[in-house]
């Protein structure tokens, strides 16, 4: 009956650096959640960790907390926090976009992801000058917030899909994990599809080349007109 405050920080990000530098396997630790017992977390900025660490240490009760952070991201310069989200911010277990110049009538497509991913998928959308498409970060993967999550989805009336996408490959990472929390918050007439690497038996490749050409590929499938791969309606 005693609690447990253990809090692993696991570096997890495909950076092309080989399998051993690439994934903390989060999808093994997705599958031992089960009735609130532990947290798992991959924040995207500084305000995030702050806000996190805090909680674990002033709250009343304990739970075991597994955080997974990808070595990029301390040198990222996107992923800083101003002085005032770590004075008056709270942890966000769901950020929404961000970005003021994507107009929530105009979205057609939800490109929903955890982790480095979404500063690449920014860049991409930047590059592109899409408007049509809207990025939102799930930090918390569990417990899942589904009102938060929907709140969000509420925003966007004339949307026709969600993507999920991730770096790691497609048996791995929060996918499977993931895509029933989604499909929950969907409204008729939506579809979700997957983007990202193929199902592989290795955590990641060894070489860079290879690494390099299979992120851009899983970003051009996530702005691609047709989704190829996986596609469920409702």
């Amino acid at each position: 009956g005693r609690h447990c405050g253990l809090t692993l920080m696991l570096p997890h990000g495909y950076e092309g650096q080989g399998p051993e530098h690439s994934s903390a396997r989060l999808e093994r630790f997705l599958q031992l959640c089960a009735d609130n017992n532990i947290q798992v977390i991959q924040p995207t900025t500084g305000a995030q960790i702050f806000h996190v660490l805090r909680g674990q240490m002033i709250r009343p009760f304990r739970k075991p907390l597994v955080l997974l952070t990808p070595k990029s991201l301390l040198r990222n310069k996107a992923a800083t926090s101003p002085l005032t989200e770590l004075a008056d911010g709270r942890f966000q277990p769901v950020i929404g976009e961000v970005d003021d110049t994507i107009k929530p009538e105009n979205v057609t497509r939800l490109l929903v992801c955890s982790g480095k991913v979404y500063y690449d998928l920014v860049a991409m959308r930047e590059e592109l000058q899409r408007d049509d498409v809207a990025i939102m970060r799930i930090e918390q993967l569990y417990p899942f917030a589904h009102k938060s999550f929907q709140a969000e989805m509420q925003r966007y009336e004339q949307l026709k899909e969600v993507v999920w996408v991730q770096d790691e490959p497609q048996n791995q990472g929060a996918w499977f994990y993931v895509q029933h929390h989604l499909f929950e918050s969907m409204t008729e007439g939506q579809k979700i599809s997957y983007a990202g690497r193929a199902a592989s038996s290795s955590p990641a490749v060894g070489y860079l080349a290879k690494h390099q050409e299979q992120q851009k590929a899983l970003l051009d499938q996530a702005f691609a007109t047709r989704i190829k791969g996986f596609t469920l309606g409702k």
